[in-house]
């Protein structure tokens, strides 16, 4: 049995950042800086390291969950 690797934080996941203690979206990446905005606002970004992130919900996890509400 392998162990699934786990998933490497992206542009479009939805991230916990427990430096500042709240979640966010990731919009870029520049080098180790992640940069993320609110999940329901597009104002007020804020850095992080990627290495500090978990991961709530991937990219497709978001999509599909965004469609499944219409």
């Amino acid at each position: 049995m392998t162990e699934e690797q786990p998933h490497r934080v992206w542009v479009g996941d939805q991230v916990y950042d427990p430096r500042v203690d709240r979640e966010g979206i990731v919009t870029d990446v520049k080098g180790e800086t992640f940069y993320l905005r609110p999940i329901y606002m597009w104002t007020g970004t804020w850095t992080a390291l990627g290495s500090e992130l978990t991961v709530t919900l991937t990219r497709e996890e978001r999509l599909k969950q965004r469609e499944a509400e219409r």
